[in-house]
């Protein structure tokens, strides 16, 4: 829709919509890349989102580490080029643990602002959009928090020795999280998606939004480590700021909101907006969503797939909070092996989800449930390959293990958005935002400690961590899948005998 000129695309969107689905099972696939082309909408938000937001990530994370060594704990300039440049002969290994110590310290506190704020305001963020019909305010206040913590990451470069590394901890936490930060431009997305895509064609939809991300991380983090070397930190977060502001106004400009189904009596009544935004009565609003009764033990099967929102991102955000440091330690890396490692390893996730969802999906046909229990048996057996990895080569062959691990995200999505009506998707989205947000506050701490516990005799232990924690997710999936076969039963039941109680 952002990208068709015409005003009237975005009133006969459901329409088009519609008349393309009739169609996408007898066409070439160059005709099927020119449909989901053609119904692009917010995706290129969501590329100058998380494309600087990836591509600034070890420059901020050396801006810590520098931070760390330079100015909080003061040591020696040799010591701390020694470890910048990943000279071994120039530092002792006891100089890489205190500093990564400090920084993991700093990440603990860092993860609860980042869970609990964003979890706060999810609750109200999700009822406020389905009242009001309105997702792009939840789409472009988290680029605005984005920017401020990248001016202020500016900042802390010029002003180095006189602002501590807390200063940084600071402004990286606080305004995305006042802002939604990752949580509720996500839960925009997938809600505008859901809401602009037919039940048969949204997984199709939620598995490119998906791909847009890795592709944006991939090309993030391929440009993050080089970048951050030949530009330093000015450069990265300078050219951060130009992709932000380019997403800012696409979204400003080209990004429209979906036409209302009916105008809200609320929205006349409203004379304060901040009392309307966080009125009490639409956080019971928003949990009644998830304990609201419905056909196939609705209720039931929501409150399972948070509980598996639960046990899938917990552990991913755990290990993405600790790999950098993981791999600086274990295999002494710098910032170019690890953009070769991370790109490396996205270009095989991007490639397994593709397979995923054109060998199970579209071939196969299988069941989303079953999606989801290929993907995390796939991340089970990879954490046992990266914990006890001894080389850089046996690590690369954990990110091929790894490979289909992508889908399950895919696949939750999938099932909660064709359990639910489309003027609920804001709700169910916000809560699943909220249990998102909450993980880094469980998971973020959990495994800093860990690894703080473990560095020097298994740094790798949090990735065994990970695996045992994410094994329920298998179990749900497949009670999922079952549940999803006895509906087809019941439903094939039932046109048995309507067919029967029809005159012959």
């Amino acid at each position: 829709m952002a990208l068709e000129k015409s005003k009237s695309i975005e009133a006969g969107l459901h329409t088009m919509l519609a008349e393309e689905e009739t169609k996408v099972e007898n066409v070439s696939l160059c005709q099927k890349i020119k449909v989901i082309l053609t119904n692009i909408t917010v995706e290129p938000i969501l590329i100058c989102y998380v494309l600087p937001n990836v591509m600034a990530s070890i420059a901020t994370q050396n801006l810590n580490l520098e931070k760390a060594c330079r100015v909080n704990l003061e040591l020696s300039t040799d010591v701390c080029d020694a470890l910048t440049i990943r000279n071994a002969s120039g530092y002792n290994q006891s100089d890489e643990v205190v500093v990564q110590k400090l920084v993991s310290t700093m990440n603990i506190w860092k993860s609860v602002i980042q869970s609990l704020v964003p979890s706060f305001l999810l609750l109200f963020l999700g009822s406020w959009s389905d009242r009001h019909q309105r997702r792009k305010p939840c789409i472009i206040l988290p680029i605005i928090g984005e920017v401020l913590t990248c001016t202020s990451f500016l900042l802390s470069t010029y002003f180095f020795y006189q602002l501590p590394m807390e200063f940084n901890a600071f402004f990286e936490a606080v305004p995305p999280s006042i802002t939604g930060g990752w949580f509720a431009i996500f839960m925009a997305v997938f809600s505008y998606i859901s809401s602009v895509s037919s039940v048969e064609t949204r997984t199709l939809r939620i598995g490119a939004v998906n791909l847009f991300s890795k592709v944006s991380v991939t090309i993030g983090i391929a440009l993050s480590g080089i970048l951050y070397k030949k530009f330093g930190f000015y450069g990265v977060f300078s050219l951060a700021l130009v992709m932000y502001f380019t997403g800012l106004s696409y979204g400003v400009t080209r990004v429209k909101e979906i036409p209302k189904k009916e105008e809200l009596i609320t929205e006349k009544k409203i004379v304060n907006p901040v009392k309307d935004f966080f009125d009490l009565k639409h956080i019971r609003d928003t949990f009644k969503v998830a304990f609201k009764d419905g056909p196939h033990g609705r209720k039931k099967r929501i409150c399972t797939i948070m509980v598996l929102v639960m046990v899938i991102i917990g552990p991913m955000h755990g290990e993405m909070n600790m790999l950098y440091l993981f791999v600086r330690y274990r295999f002494g890396w710098n910032e170019i092996d690890y953009s070769l490692y991370s790109t490396f390893h996205f270009v095989v996730h991007v490639a397994g989800t593709i397979f995923s969802l054109m060998f199970f999906t579209k071939f196969l046909k299988v069941d989303d449930a079953v999606l989801g229990m290929v993907s995390n048996m796939s991340k089970i057996l990879a954490s046992i390959v990266y914990a006890f990895a001894s080389s850089s080569t046996i690590f690369y062959i954990g990110a091929i293990v790894e490979a289909l691990n992508g889908t399950s995200f895919i696949a939750m999505r999938s099932i909660i958005s064709k359990m639910v009506p489309a003027d609920e998707l804001g709700k169910i989205n916000s809560l699943f935002g909220v249990a998102e947000a909450l993980m880094p506050l469980i998971y973020g701490p959990m495994y800093n400690i860990m690894y703080k516990a473990t560095i020097r005799f298994l740094p790798g232990a949090f990735f065994l961590l990970g695996g045992c924690l994410t094994t329920p997710a298998v179990f749900i999936f497949f009670w999922l899948y079952r549940q999803h076969l006895k509906d087809r039963e019941e439903d094939e039941k039932e046109k048995m005998q309507k067919s029967e109680l029809l005159p012959k």
